[in-house]
């Protein structure tokens, strides 16, 4: 049988507030999100029939592993802030009453964490498999989307 390039997709949630500094709406202010992170990835399954991974492209578990460590273990009931000094002077004076503060170096929106997820995950995946795309929820009904083709 011909080996054809399957897509596989895997789904993760996680819950943040953040604050958009300088925004000029609703956002500006502390607010939270119940996110839900779609990862698709894109390879050949494996043909070798001594290998417990035949027939895979990739263990879902090991998505599972990379995803959670790098992205979701981070964020989940975390605040997330744009890296500025009102910002880290925040998280000093707070640290100790809410450990989880997240600076990061750009406005938390949707897209900009979908640009920062991108990049970790096409360093931590493992080299047979290609990032395609990244969905990221931040409502029920509103998200932001990342295709590996926008971003050649």
């Amino acid at each position: 049988m011909e080996r054809q390039k399957i897509r596989l997709t895997r789904e993760f949630s996680f819950e943040a507030a953040h604050a958009l500094d300088g925004y000029d709406g609703l956002c500006r202010n502390v607010h939270g999100h119940s996110y839900k992170l779609f990862v698709t990835v894109r390879g050949v399954p494996c043909g070798d029939e001594t290998n417990p991974k035949l027939g895979m492209v990739v263990d879902f578990s090991d998505i599972k592993r990379i995803v959670k460590q790098h992205i979701v273990d981070r964020l989940d009931h975390s605040l997330v802030l744009a890296d500025n000094r009102d910002n880290r002077q925040f998280r000093e004076q707070n640290i100790n009453k809410w450990q989880r503060i997240e600076i990061v170096p750009y406005q938390p929106t949707c897209e900009n964490m979908l640009t920062e997820f991108a990049h970790i995950l096409r360093q931590e995946l493992p080299k047979c498999v290609e990032l395609v795309a990244l969905k990221l929820y931040e409502t029920e009904k509103s998200y932001a989307e990342w295709l590996a083709q926008d971003n050649c």
